[in-house]
C-alpha cells in the first residue's frame, strides 16, 4: 500500500512553497499526499502580500476527515500562523496519534515540524505571540523539528554563526521536548551546506555542495516534506534525512528560473 503522508500548512498561490510544495515533494518521494490547509496566502516568487487564516473549526474538520479515513504514516507541519492554530493542530495530533515516550521513534506516526516563521520577503508567517504556543504545545509532540538558522536563533534565543553555534542551538531546542532537531545550514556561509542533527544525545552532520542560485523558493517546505515521506517509508531518521538531503540538493540544482524573484525548486527534476 502506498504510504499516506499528511501535510498541515498554508497554501502558496505561486506554487513553489507551502502545501503546494509539500504535495509535490511527497509525490516525488513516492508517497500519497493529503493536506489540511491552515492559511491562504497571496504570494509569488517576489513576495507574500497577504494571508488569511482559515477558521479553527474548518482546520479541525480537515484533520478529522483525514485521520478517520486514511492510514496516516507520517505528518509534516508548516505554516501555523497563530497560537489558536498551533493549539488546535496540537490538540488534534494528540487525539489522533497515540503518544509514546521520547526515544521510541518507530512506535507512532512520525511528526516533522517545520517551524515556518517568516518568508524570504520578510512577511511574518508566524505571529510573535504564537512562538510560545509552538514551544509549549507542538514541539514536544515532534519526532523532528527542522528550523533554518533564523528560526533556530528565535527558538533557542542565541546567535548562530558557525556549526558549533548550530549544535548549541539544537541542544537547546531539544530541551523543549522533541525527539530530534535538525538545524539547516543553508543560510550559513561556506562551500558546503551543512545541516546539524541532534538526536539521542548524538550529533550527525549532513553535507552537500552549496549551489549558486537565487532560485530557492520553498526549499524548507520541500526538505521537511521529503523527510516526512522517507520516514513513512520506514527509514531510520538519519537515513531518511540523508535521502531527503540528496533529493532537495538535486531539486535546487535543477531549480526553475521562472517568475521575477526567487524561483522554485524543481520537485520533479527526474521526470522529463
Amino acid at each position: 500500500m502506498m504510504k499516506q503522508i499528511l501535510t498541515i500548512a498554508g497554501s502558496d498561490s505561486g506554487g513553489g512553497a507551502g502545501i503546494q510544495a509539500d504535495i509535490k515533494a511527497i509525490s516525488a518521494n513516492g508517497g500519497f499526499a493529503m493536506s489540511a490547509i491552515t492559511s491562504v496566502t497571496a504570494q509569488n516568487t517576489v513576495a507574500v502580500t497577504r494571508a488569511f487564516d482559515l477558521p479553527i473549526p474548518l482546520i479541525e474538520a480537515q484533520l478529522d476527515a483525514v485521520f478517520t479515513d486514511f492510514a496516516v504514516a507520517s505528518v509534516k507541519t508548516g505554516m501555523l500562523s497563530s497560537s489558536e492554530i498551533v493549539a488546535a493542530v496540537s490538540r488534534k495530533l494528540r487525539q489522533h496519534i497515540p503518544q509514546t515516550s521520547v526515544g521510541v521513534l518507530s512506535k507512532r506516526a512520525p511528526i516533522v515540524v517545520d517551524p515556518v516563521m517568516i518568508s524570504k520577503s520578510r512577511f511574518p508567517l508566524l505571529k510573535e505571540e504564537a512562538i510560545a504556543s509552538l514551544k509549549a504545545e507542538l514541539i514536544p509532540l515532534a519526532t523532528l523539528i527542522t528550523p533554518n538558522v533564523y528560526e533556530a536563533e528565535l527558538l533557542a534565543q542565541r546567535d548562530i554563526q558557525t556549526n558549533e553555534d548550530a549544535k548549541a542551538a539544537a541542544q537547546a531546542i531539544a530541551a523543549l521536548g522533541c525527539e530530534a532537531v535538525l538545524v539547516k545550514g543553508g543560510h550559513l556561509g561556506g562551500a558546503l551546506a551543512t545541516d546539524v542533527l541532534y538526536f539521542g544525545g548524538e550529533w550527525h552532520f549532513f553535507e552537500a555542495e552549496r549551489i549558486d542560485t537565487q532560485n530557492t523558493h520553498g526549499t524548507g517546505c520541500t526538505y521537511s516534506a521529503a523527510i516526512a515521506t522517507q520516514l513513512a517509508h520506514g527509514k531510520e531518521l538519519t537515513e531518511a534525512i540523508c535521502a531527503a538531503k540528496a533529493y532537495i540538493t538535486n531539486a535546487i540544482r535543477h531549480a526553475l528560473d521562472i517568475g521575477h524573484g526567487h524561483g522554485p525548486t524543481n520537485h520533479f527534476y527526474g521526470i522529463v
